[in-house]
């Protein structure tokens, strides 16, 4: 207070100072103008100094008596708030000792132990201190004490110790505000939040045409029932909106319990009992995502559209931008119509036909049904005259056979072309087909995704979260046994005789013979016709045999990978490829296949070291849905067969994470 006084009495004395000394100055011209006022002015002036002196002393008193008055009123305002502060306030050392608690803090907290939630909160006040966040004095944390959640604030100071030989420490001042009916109100305001949800009834016209005349209205009426009993659990609105498909609007609240209840609808609708023995079978599609309920349905569609591209059958929550599945355990069941390979096949030739030029790519270490999709696609181009290139990475060795048959083909001495050379050739003129896959990150160069202005999409594996979007075209059907199946299906019906090559007509055979595992697996009528269609092209399957011939030591080492497999489960393989080798994802997958063949076992899964990663190949019968557990680390596929990449683990990280996977599969099958 002192220094106060001193500032405003400083100010004073210097402007007194300017007035006496220009009155001095008038006084002195006087007296030069005029030597007989000399006298008077130095009386004058002397008069006005003495007064100025005394009438400074008395404003310096007068001042300095004011503003202590005011500061004394000040401090006691101060400290009465403090004391009767409406929230309870705390003035304590790090060290725990308090040192000072308000009377509100002592009446809230009562009849709760709170040292121990004080200890927490130093030890967190410790821990920034120590981590050099001293500079920034402020405190702003939660914390829940009792059924009551407070906001903490406060500041932290520091200072010196005498009683520690002036060892530096810190004291916290905390308020304590009870933020529970804030938090309450702001749950309320979530919970009231809507959600929007589509059902479908998977194949509803192809299925309620096997089901007699008389027994529909009781089918239909059933399903009915069945949804809407359902969603009549979230007090939802639930409104029929097609023969097949439902709008569902219900309140976030229940977004948690639909979780608990893993769509349970999914199995009751199964489980409804036809003549036929016919299947009903549900896609759900659940979104949350969006301001309005119009952004929360178009986000709700384009989640049907993944579940839809995984083969139905199951339902997902779509949720800041993130897919939960659920279901999806069942097999594929073969779409009985023809009707979109037909017009998938119309709309394909009218953009090859518009097109400068065509680019084909497939996936990352490309396998025959790659390959032979591309050459497919290659021969439909250039059946309508316009030029195409294959987009294929060199030296491959699960296509090494098959590479070697091709260059004896003049044609393809300069169609099959590397990434580096497609990426300097492709313009806006140029439409590329990406076959075998739909992953931005899995095709062979996603630099020409970026470039490309037109894109189509041939494949036949359920549908990823990491999708490629804005498609021109895409042709996904999941029943397909492999994407050299959907591309001949696309031959048959261009429109235009298309006269395939015998390399050509063979790589799409040994496409669609490579998934099926020598039509063993995921095959349906449709899967014959297509192999029909082009054993008719002259194909020699002896030739093609040989392309999947492995010499004697590869041999010998798939049947030391079996050898010490391990059994999970009581039905699945597992075992390990230790060697790091460019060929692991060829030999994994061999050696996936080969466990299959052992009695009892009903999946295997073989774990191989690429270098950069870890590869795992996963294979089943269809009693287990390995794709759902691969999708768990990153991968896809299909229930029969799918695959995954692992990056920044060891073989023994990756392996332990798989079995983690698999127990966390069959968790939730039981539960």
């Amino acid at each position: 207070m002192q220094n106060n006084n001193r500032k405003v009495f400083d100010s004073l004395v210097s402007r007194t100072k300017i007035y006496l000394a220009i009155i001095l100055i008038l006084l002195i011209i006087i007296s030069i103008e005029n030597l007989k006022m000399l006298l008077p002015s130095i009386l004058l002036y002397g008069i006005i100094v003495g007064y100025t002196y005394y009438a400074n002393k008395k404003r310096k008193s007068e001042i300095s008596e004011t503003l202590q008055d005011l500061t004394l009123t000040v401090d006691t305002a101060a400290k009465t708030s403090l004391i009767n502060s409406p929230f309870p306030l705390i003035i304590l050392e790090t060290d725990g000792n308090v040192i000072w608690r308000s009377t509100k803090f002592a009446t809230e907290f009562a009849n709760i132990d709170i040292n121990t939630y004080l200890n927490d909160l130093i030890i967190d006040i410790k821990d920034e201190i120590k981590s050099g966040g001293a500079g920034n004095s402020d405190i702003l944390t939660e914390i829940k004490i009792g059924s009551n959640m407070y906001k903490v604030m406060g500041r932290y100071v520091n200072f010196r110790n005498r009683d520690k030989k002036n060892k530096r420490e810190y004291m916290v001042i905390l308020y304590f505000i009870d933020d529970t009916e804030n938090i309450k109100l702001q749950k309320e305001y979530r919970d009231s939040k809507s959600c929007v949800g589509i059902i479908m009834v998977d194949n509803y016209e192809e299925t309620i045409q096997r089901i007699d005349a008389e027994e529909k209205p009781q089918i239909t009426a059933e399903i009915d029932k069945q949804i809407y009993d359902w969603a009549n659990k979230t007090n939802g609105v639930l409104i029929k909106s097609d023969r097949d498909r439902y709008v569902y609007l219900f309140e976030q609240r229940y977004l948690d319990d639909i979780r608990e209840d893993k769509f349970s609808i999914l199995d009751k609708i199964k489980e409804i009992d036809t003549n036929e023995k016919v299947q009903f079978t549900l896609s759900i599609a659940v979104s949350n995502e969006g301001n309005t309920d119009k952004e929360k349905y178009k986000s709700a569609q384009s989640a049907m559209d993944v579940v839809l591209g995984r083969g139905g059958d199951q339902a997902v929550i779509r949720e800041n931008e993130i897919y939960k599945f659920y279901g999806g355990r069942v097999e594929e069941v073969e779409k009985r119509t023809k009707v979109k390979a037909r017009v998938v096949a119309h709309a394909l030739v009218n953009l090859i036909k518009d097109a400068n030029k065509v680019m084909v790519m497939g996936h990352t270490n490309p396998d025959m049904d790659s390959i032979g999709s591309c050459m497919g696609i290659y021969r439909l181009a250039k059946t309508l005259n316009t030029n195409a290139y294959i987009v294929c990475s060199e030296n491959i060795p699960a296509l090494e056979n098959f590479m070697e048959s091709v260059k004896k083909e003049p044609e393809y001495e300069d169609i099959i072309i590397t990434k580096e050379v497609a990426l300097e050739n492709i313009d806006e003129d140029t439409l590329l087909v990406v076959v075998d896959t739909h992953k931005v990150n899995y095709v062979d160069s996603p630099e020409l995704l970026d470039k490309a202005k037109k894109i189509v999409i041939i494949d036949h594996h359920r549908r990823s979260t990491d999708f490629i979007e804005d498609a021109t075209l895409m042709f996904q059907e999941v029943y397909a046994s492999s994407a050299a199946e959907l591309v001949t299906e696309l031959l048959q019906y261009a429109g235009t005789k298309i006269q395939l090559k015998t390399i050509e007509a063979e790589s799409l055979y040994a496409g669609i013979m490579m998934d099926t595992k020598n039509f063993t697996f995921k095959t349906g009528v449709r899967t014959f016709e297509a192999a029909a269609y082009l054993r008719k092209c002259g194909i020699d399957i002896i030739r093609v045999k040989k392309w999947f011939q492995s010499d004697l030591k590869s041999f010998n080492l798939i049947a030391d990978i079996v050898k010490k497999a391990e059994v999970l489960e009581k039905e699945i393989a597992i075992s390990t490829y230790d060697e790091v080798s460019s060929e692991a994802n060829l030999i994994c997958a061999k050696a996936a296949d080969e466990l299959l063949t052992i009695s009892e076992i009903t999946a295997s899964f073989v774990l191989g070291n690429t270098g950069d990663k870890i590869c795992i190949s996963g294979r089943s019968i269809g009693d287990i849905n390995v794709q759902v557990i691969l999708e768990k680390l990153g991968g896809g596929g299909h229930i029969t067969l799918a695959g995954a990449q692992v990056e920044g683990m060891n073989m023994e990280e990756a392996r332990q994470e798989l079995i983690n996977r698999i127990h966390e599969y069959f968790s939730e099958i039981e539960s």
